[in-house]
């Protein structure tokens, strides 16, 4: 099978799955340990966790700020990623990590360009209006989504 994308052929994808794993290890939240890699041109442009502001406190070590199931404490490891990377780069990258981008960090990456996304674990379900507006905006973007896993071989 021919793949656009050389990240996206099987034995990089495996790769770049594998370092997400790694990256979550470092997150300060003790609710998830997410963890997302940027990749173009089979080249790696940034990598992110979920953890608290610079210079704030963090959950690790004062407990989660939890809000309705989730810490708002930690920024997501998507925009973390996204933040400390070139912007002219996310230009149709692709972006792996443990669990699949919420709302919030898909409008994100559909904005910067982002146009593949690999991910391990699901994250929410989404249903109804928000599910129509996912779809929507993925073919609107020219987004694709892949679940990947860290176990072909």
């Amino acid at each position: 099978m021919k793949y656009s994308k050389k990240e996206l052929e099987p034995k990089f994808r495996q790769y770049y799955l594998d370092i997400t794993e790694r990256v979550a290890s470092l997150s300060t939240c003790k609710r998830a340990q997410v963890g997302t890699v940027i990749v173009k041109d089979n080249k790696i442009i940034s990598t992110g966790y979920n953890g608290s502001v610079r210079g704030t406190e963090h959950c690790t070590d004062v407990g989660c700020l939890m809000v309705d199931g989730h810490c708002m404490r930690c920024l997501h490891s998507e925009i973390n990623a996204i933040a400390f990377a070139e912007k002219d780069d996310l230009k149709r990258a692709t972006l792996f990590c443990t669990h699949k981008p919420c709302l919030s960090c898909f409008n994100l990456l559909a904005q910067v360009g982002i146009t593949d996304v690999v991910y391990i674990n699901d994250y929410g379900k989404h249903e109804g209006e928000v599910a129509e507006y996912y779809y929507k905006v993925k073919r609107a973007r020219g987004i694709n989504f892949h679940k990947g896993t860290t176990d072909y071989y």
